[in-house]
Order: C-alpha cells, then structure tokens, then sequence
C-alpha cells in the first residue's frame, strides 16, 4: 500500500488536472454562448424595473412583460425605419463625396498642402512605402474586410438570440431566484433574497440610466449639429448614442469622432462642435449623470475605472457595461454580508 499510494495520488492529480483543463477549454469554446447569456440576462435585469413598475399599478406580470415588450420593440422597430433609410442615405452621400473629393482633384490639392506643410514625413518616398504595403498586404486587407462583413451578419444573428434569451429571461426572474434562493440554507434565504432584490434593482436602474443618458446625448447632438449646419448629422447622432452606451470613456470617444467628422463641413463647424461637445461632457458628469443614476449603487470612480478597463479587457464593449454594475453588485454584497461578519467577531 505503501508503494501504491503515491500511484493513486499522482494518477488521481494527473486526473483532476486533466478534467480542470477539459472544463476550461469547453468555456472557451463556449465563449460566444456565454456571452449572449450574459448579455441577455443583463438586458432583462435592465427591463425589470419597467416591468416591476406596471406591477405596482396592479398589472398581472404576464401582461407587465408582455406591455414592456411591446412597448420595446415597438420603439425599436420605429426608430429603425426613422433613422436606418437616413443614415443610409447620409452613409451613401458621404462615400460618394469622398470618391468625388478623389477625382475632381481636391485630395491631391490638399496632400500637396500637407507636404509644403510637413515636408518632412509627407514625401514620395513614405508614400512609396505606404503603397508597397498596401500591395504586399492586398490579400490581408480583404481578407480582413471580408472577416469584417461576416462578423456583421454573425453579430446580427447573435441579436436575435440575445432578443429570444433576454425575453425568456424577464419572463422566469422569479423563478430563477427563487431556484438560486434553494441551494441557500433555509435560514439565510430570506437575506439572500433581499440582497438579490437590491442586486437586480440596482443592475436595472444602472441600465435603464446608462440608456438614458444616451438617448439624451444622441437627441441634443441631432437637434445641436442640425442647428450649426454639419453634415451627416443623424447619422454623427446616432454614432454619439452608441458610443454613449460605453461607461467613462464612450462620450468623449464619441466626441472626438464627432469632431473630426465635422471638419468635412467646415473647420469652423469643428471647433463649434468641440465647443458643445466640452460644455455637454461637463453637464453631463455634473447635472445628468448624478441625477439620472442617483438610486443605483454608487460605485467609488477607482473602482469604476478598474472595473471598466478589466471588462473591457475580458469581454469587449460588453465586459466595460456589465463591469460596472457587477462591481457594484460585489460592493453591496461586501457592505451587507462580510463586513457585519467581520464586526461580530
């Protein structure tokens, strides 16, 4: 036995090993899964204060969810067939003014501008260099538009399944918490339970203010770059909304794109631009921001920053939205579970 117990010990290591990489090679594979059950559960933590507010007006919570639903995409689908034949336009008018801006002769105007300018890395020979690169990597280039059109209709796809789990998701909240509340001892369900109800609140509070704040951002840049007269202006809009979506560093992006856009109007439309962009960014973090996120947990900027850059790191544009309230979420659990457990030894 003597002899055999070290056998056993390493074979039973050798094994467990073996099945801790098995399991993380399956999450890997299973990563895009993950990822739209992740986002779908956090887009329907995001409709429940919606629905929990019908609720409070006496609704059953099917016709809750089946009136938040409606009333959701219905707002989508109005908002698609308002803007998308807009942008598209806008999208197709700004293409053939770049090809226009090609042949009439104006890019090789302003390419000698920019050599009697900067005479020193505007020259034949880096721009020898750059179209030998652009020759050599021809393949890859298409290749990489070619990845990018499929990624488009595979991101597309994946939207309707995050749609079709977001909604099954809303719809058995309930039971799901009440499921995860019975691997709980019975003594503790009932703390577990409030603290589950603080969590999902709080997440969908953070949603529902995160979407606001775009929206807002997204309408007054419409009615603010129609005013100053820059071109492709819905479409700039509905690029401050999407960036907007992303916490910290989405708006001032969003900004930046902005504003260099808007030099294809005019550099006096640019500076305008950048003038509104720097006093909203200030309203926004002041005026907006506090008021419109004021009931979800507050979160200390450190830890939203960690937080943000980390899932942006792991998951992308998903991991920086679902970093923050997640974080808030460990917070609130620190605050009320493992600090009293610490005061009372």
């Amino acid at each position: 036995m003597k002899i055999l117990n070290p056998f056993r010990t390493g074979l039973l290591a050798t094994l467990g090993v073996g099945l801790a990489m098995l399991i993380l090679s399956s999450i890997v594979s299973l990563a895009t899964i993950i990822t739209y059950i992740g986002a779908a559960l956090f887009l329907a933590l995001g409709v429940e204060p919606a629905i929990a507010f019908l609720l409070r007006r006496g609704f059953p919570r099917w016709a809750a969810l089946l009136t938040v639903i409606v009333v959701l995409l219905g707002a989508a689908v109005g908002i698609l067939f308002a803007i998308v034949p807009v942008v598209a336009d806008q999208l197709t008018l700004l293409i053939t003014g770049i090809v226009e801006w090609v042949q009439s002769g104006q890019a090789l105007s302003w390419l000698n501008q920019l050599h009697a300018q900067f005479p020193t890395v505007i020259n034949q020979q880096n721009l020898n260099t750059v179209v030998d690169w652009a020759q050599k990597n021809a393949g890859t280039i298409t290749g990489g538009v070619l990845k990018t059109a499929l990624g488009i209709v595979s991101g597309f796809f994946g939207a309707i399944v995050i749609v079709i789990l977001t909604i099954y998701f809303t719809a058995s909240l309930p039971s799901i918490t009440r499921a995860a509340a019975q691997l709980v001892p019975a003594t503790k369900r009932a703390r577990f339970s409030d603290l589950s109800d603080q969590i999902t609140d709080s997440v969908g509070k953070y949603v529902m203010g995160q979407v606001t704040l775009a929206l807002v951002n997204g309408v007054l840049s419409a009615i603010y770059l129609t005013i100053i007269g820059a071109k492709f202006a819905i479409l700039l809009a509905v690029i401050a909304f999407m960036f907007s979506l992303i916490p910290l560093v989405g708006t001032i992006t969003g900004s930046i794109v902005i504003v260099a856009a808007c030099f294809i109007s005019s550099p006096a439309t640019a500076i305008a631009a950048a003038i509104y962009y720097l006093i909203y960014m200030q309203v926004e973090a002041y005026v907006l921001s506090p008021r419109i996120m004021n009931r979800a947990v507050a979160v200390p900027g450190a830890v939203v920053v960690i937080a943000a850059l980390a899932g942006g790191s792991l998951l992308g544009i998903l991991g920086a939205l679902v970093a923050i309230p997640v974080a808030a979420s460990i917070l609130l659990i620190i605050k009320q579970v493992v600090v009293p457990r610490q005061n009372e030894r």
